[in-house]
């Protein structure tokens, strides 16, 4: 039931930092925007501790096989898929933290307390950090979207209750 709640959890948490990024970065400068960063950090960090927690998870627990009727290319496809997504899931909060710190902002998690300094402003660093944080963001993009599909895919097509283990309350 951890996994779930922590799978469904971290999910929605990246579909709002992802919406949110995408409206405030056309924004102009203003305190609706500014906010609208802190909240993107804030989300940012919350995925990163979540995901940590579920690789925490995965690590003393054992996955669920897969049924015998998925073909081992279609297994071995999710198992790259889901590294790839856990690699990306540190990745992009990781790469927008050391951005905004090589811009020479702190991150203040919720508005409580500053999370260290790892690195001082670098502005030749800054460009290229925050083009890897939305290079990273739209590959785990496109990883979400073939998690999905082929979820749907185990549920309108195989019928075999791959997309049910994970559903709350199952």
């Amino acid at each position: 039931m951890t996994t779930i709640i922590l799978h469904w959890l971290v999910a929605l948490l990246i579909v709002a930092a992802f919406a949110l990024g995408t409206v405030m970065t056309d924004m102009r400068i203003s305190p609706a925007k500014l906010q609208y960063y802190s909240w993107h950090k804030w989300l940012g960090v919350t995925v990163l501790a979540l995901v940590g927690l579920r690789l925490l998870s995965r690590l003393s627990g054992t996955a669920p096989a897969y049924p015998d009727s998925m073909p081992a290319w279609e297994k071995q496809a999710a198992r790259g898929t889901h590294a790839l997504l856990y690699l990306l899931m540190l990745a992009v909060p990781l790469s927008g933290y050391f951005y905004t710190l090589a811009a020479g902002y702190p991150v203040v998690y919720l508005g409580l307390f500053e999370l260290p300094v790892l690195i001082g402003p670098h502005p030749e660093l800054k460009h290229f950090l925050k083009t890897l944080h939305a290079t990273l963001t739209y590959i785990m993009l496109a990883l979400v979207i073939l998690h999905v599909a082929a979820a749907l895919k185990h549920y309108f097509i195989d019928q075999d209750g791959i997309l049910q283990r994970m559903l709350p309350g199952k």
